[in-house]
């Protein structure tokens, strides 16, 4: 008896990978109004008023370098507690429920609107800025720096 091998469709896998990554970004886009308020009804019970969240990045790597809170005007400690938050499954199929502490809530919502709004901040030249979380209005605000390398020619002939 002879076993029949078949050849992989490399464009029907790519069309497949593709399908899945365009999933996750519909269900990302439908993650953050839920991460955001799950987020910020924590932080209010807290008496958390606003959130500053510093980043930076550059030659493909970049990480969340601080987050501030303050109560009012005071600065102070992130609350302990954990925060719900949905994170898009790999393959598209759902969104995937995950506890996790206020630190890694507040970094998890950075970092997808990071990916939503400028994908790839962390490459090459990179980028730097800063989130500001209004807990009062429920608002965040990024403040957004590109870092851009150039090159300029000059040719003389005597």
């Amino acid at each position: 008896m002879s076993e029949t091998h078949t050849t992989p469709d490399p464009a029907a896998a790519w069309s497949q990978i593709e399908a899945q990554h365009a999933l996750r970004i519909h269900l990302a886009a439908d993650a953050q109004p839920l991460n955001k308020a799950a987020l910020f009804d924590a932080l209010a019970a807290a008496a958390i008023t606003s959130v500053l969240v510093t980043f930076d990045g550059a030659g493909d790597s970049g990480q969340i370098e601080a987050i501030d809170v303050t109560s009012g005007q005071e600065p102070t400690a992130l609350p302990t507690g954990d925060v719900e938050i949905v994170t898009p499954a790999w393959d598209g199929s759902g969104l995937e429920r995950r506890c996790c502490n206020m630190r890694d809530a507040i970094e998890a919502l950075a970092y997808a609107f990071l990916e939503e709004t400028h994908d790839g901040w962390e490459n090459n030249e990179g980028a730097f800025g800063e989130f500001r979380f209004d807990v009062m209005e429920r608002t965040i605000e990024l403040d957004y720096n590109e870092r851009i390398e150039t090159s300029q020619h000059h040719g003389h002939s005597w």
